[in-house]
């Protein structure tokens, strides 16, 4: 096994741009200098997920998860720091340079990794079996013929089938190396009573199930024999990467598809997904046989907000899936319907059919869910008076999980013409739904929580989470350690106004600012990952000067491309010499103003860039926490006027933040002596000297706090 090394590494981070890589999973709209979007990490119907290109990075501000791209990767789709890096040299088409793990990083593969790898191995081994050998194309490839399927879609889809021989896949992945417990962990094989391994897709065709960033988690096999006693389609059964309710199937796909049309359609299996595919109907997915689930209604609502539900004519299946429905409404989905002809389903119906043709009867044969919901249901109910009130009950439960106010009264009032139903006892019905919604949801809620509180009781953290330092001081120190780390995150290269030694003005960087000080106080860091992003910083600090020229140089050919067609436009637009003068004057001063511009940005960004991309857990969720501010100045006042930035006030705020540290330190120590004074004060015998001592040294930092209180008590508490 092999590792990235640095260089390639740092090829990947500098290539890889936020926005493209949160726009493969979640659909953004621009706002400001930002973007926007729903946040991937959890439910909801408001847009709270930002994205920002100019820091490289993303935040949820409902949820707080986000950060750098890697992070983002990391967290969506569970991937290992190596594996993110992968994803993105492959969008980004960067030739990955390796060396061979040692003995104790070859141990620290995970096992994520191991069965990742394996699923790859064997989507790859069942497509080679299908095209490339005898049985493979005698059985499987003529199968997929007979359904129409093109060499294009098959490797669109990497479709392929697994041979009938027992242990065809096992052998052949134990041959190229992998590992026999990932194997059977991923489902792949399974292990009889004896003891004997045997593949579990014996003699079908696969369909590879794939996440949506592209890696194989799943597979679907189906049978091609007759037997009824043989099931007719076999799934991978669920894993450390594989949860069926999370998935849906040809969403990698279709997601670009999905995010230009703005519609996911919605079928059932996946024929007819890859036959709506070929046909050029795109954006198209299945719930693979299941009913929908709030995981991949999640998915879903990342790309779109409207989905149009294809059913076929069978009337059973159709009553027997709308209630799945609801859960697309209850999220805030417009969600529409489309009934193919007798006969028809997704798959023939492509098949018979041009994309044209295909997206022509969609769009003139879709319709409103709740409509046809009641068409549906209401069928031949005219003289059971009985039955019809249940339908209406049945209809009035899916307008009451619609959250948006306005579109339940619309279909009531629609309801109520359509049904003969009187408008306020619809009204009346759906706002009792609602009220008993949100009881159950609440008695649910707490449910959870007295479950998990019994479950996880609350424990302290140890002395030994933070070396030998007691919990008492560890929650002193770390607000005030966790502020001046933030300075540097944000702001460790940036330049603020100091004095010499000799009082003269001079300008220093602010990490050089605090180190100094830092060391002038005998202060350091006691909570450990505060001291190992400082020690990171340091680093970065000692490669800065190099960096700062790296991009002068660039910043400087395109203030002078900027220059050259501004030029160009002036000579075209004005022609006396006094236009020409103002307008050159007026370019002049824009240029430097997007020097500037430049500059500050790459300063801003230098430090928490690198941090967001590290390889340990823990800094990388402490930078992200530390790297976006929650709240922005409305447009009321940021129009106007130039209002005085946290880092415009950096040459007040560092030495508040010292001091505070210093206050700390001085804080935890009169605890200390408190205790030692309590205890010698208890016990027989003491000694009289180390009492006043200790009194003395008590009274002495209980006057130092006093003064820095002075100080500090004019602080204005930073932002967060």
């Amino acid at each position: 096994m092999k590792r990235i090394d640095q260089e390639t590494k740092q090829r990947i981070l500098d290539a890889a741009d936020i926005v493209e890589v949160v726009s493969d999973f979640v659909t953004l709209k621009r706002r400001g200098a930002n973007y926007i979007g729903l946040c991937p990490f959890h439910n909801e119907r408001t847009p709270s997920f930002s994205v920002s290109k100019t820091k490289g990075i993303c935040k949820c501000f409902s949820c707080g998860k986000g950060g750098s791209p890697v992070n983002f990767l990391m967290e969506l789709e569970q991937m290992s720091f190596n594996e993110a890096l992968r994803y993105l040299a492959k969008k980004y088409n960067i030739e990955i340079k390796e060396h061979e793990l040692s003995d104790a990083e070859r141990q620290q593969a995970s096992q994520r990794e191991n069965m990742f790898a394996v699923n790859d191995f064997a989507k790859d081994f069942f497509n080679k079996t299908l095209t490339e050998t005898a049985e493979g194309q005698a059985i499987g490839l003529a199968y997929f013929r007979q359904r129409g399927i093109s060499d294009a879609a098959i490797q669109r889809f990497q479709l392929g089938f697994a041979p009938e021989q027992s242990t065809a896949l096992y052998d052949a992945a134990t041959s190229a190396g992998y590992n026999r417990q990932a194997i059977i962990d991923t489902g792949l094989c399974s292990v009889s009573e004896s003891g004997r391994v045997y593949d579990r897709f014996r003699g079908r065709v696969i369909y590879p199930v794939q996440s949506i960033s592209g890696k194989t988690v799943a597979f679907g096999g189906r049978t091609l024999r007759s037997d009824k006693q043989v099931a007719k389609y076999v799934n991978s059964p669920e894993s450390i990467i594989y949860s069926k309710s999370r998935e849906l199937y040809g969403l990698y796909q279709a997601k670009n598809s999905i995010a230009k049309k703005d519609k996911c359609i919605l079928v059932e299996g996946y024929m007819d997904v890859i036959s709506m595919s070929q046909r050029g109907v795109e954006n198209v997915v299945a719930s693979s046989g299941t009913s929908l689930t709030q995981g991949q209604i999640t998915l879903i609502h990342r790309f779109t907000s409207n989905v149009t539900v294809i059913y076929d004519s069978d009337a059973a299946g159709i009553k027997a899936s709308l209630r799945g429905i609801d859960m697309l409404l209850a999220e805030g989905l417009d969600v529409k319907v489309v009934l193919l002809p007798d006969g028809d389903d997704p798959d023939s119906f492509a098949q018979s059919h041009t994309a044209e043709e295909v997206e022509q009867y969609i769009a003139t044969h879709e319709t409103d869910f709740i409509r046809f919901k009641t068409r549906i249901l209401m069928q031949g109910l005219d003289n059971d008076p009985r039955h019809r009130a249940e339908v209406i009950t049945d209809i009035v439960k899916s307008i009451s999980v619609i959250p948006n106010d306005i579109t339940r009264t619309i279909y009531i009032q629609e309801c109520s013409q359509n049904l003969q139903i009187n408008e306020n006892s619809l009204a009346l019905q759906v706002a009792k739904f609602i009220a008993e919604q949100k009881e159950q949801e609440a008695s649910n809620k707490a449910r959870r929580e007295s479950i998990e509180s019994i479950g996880n009781p609350d424990v302290p953290q140890t002395a030994d989470a933070y070396r030998n330092l007691s919990q008492t001081d560890a929650d002193i120190l770390r607000p005030v350690e966790r502020e001046i780390i933030r300075y540097i995150i944000r702001y460790g290269v940036a330049e603020i106004g100091v004095l010499d030694s000799e009082g003269n003005h001079a300008t220093t960087l602010v990490i050089d600012y605090l180190r100094q000080e830092l060391s002038y106080e005998k202060l350091s860091f006691q909570i450990p990952v505060h001291n190992q992003v400082f020690e990171l910083a340091m680093q970065l600090r000692a490669q800065f000067d190099e960096a700062i020229s790296l991009h002068d140089q660039s910043s400087l050919q395109l203030r002078q491309q900027e220059w050259d067609s501004g030029q160009a436009i002036i000579a075209q637009e004005v022609s006396t010499l006094d236009q020409i003068k103002s307008r050159e004057t007026a370019l002049q001063r824009e240029i430097d103003s997007n020097y500037m511009q430049r500059e500050n940005e790459f300063r801003l960004n230098y430090i928490s860039k690198a941090l967001l991309s590290n390889e340990n857990d823990e800094i990388r969720k402490l930078a992200t926490e530390l790297s976006i501010s929650r709240h922005k100045l409305s447009k009321v006042h940021s129009k106007y006027a130039k209002l005085e930035t946290e880092q415009d006030r950096l040459e007040d705020r560092l030495p508040q933040a010292i001091f505070a540290l210093k206050d700390a330190h001085v804080q935890c120590r009169l605890i200390s002596l408190r205790n030692a004074l309590k205890a010698l004060s208890t016990a027989e015998n003491s000694p009289i000297e180390e009492i006043v001592n200790l009194m003395r040294q008590i009274a002495d930092l209980d006057k130092l706090r006093s003064q820095y209180a002075k100080y500090l008590g004019e602080r204005v508490v930073a932002p967060k």
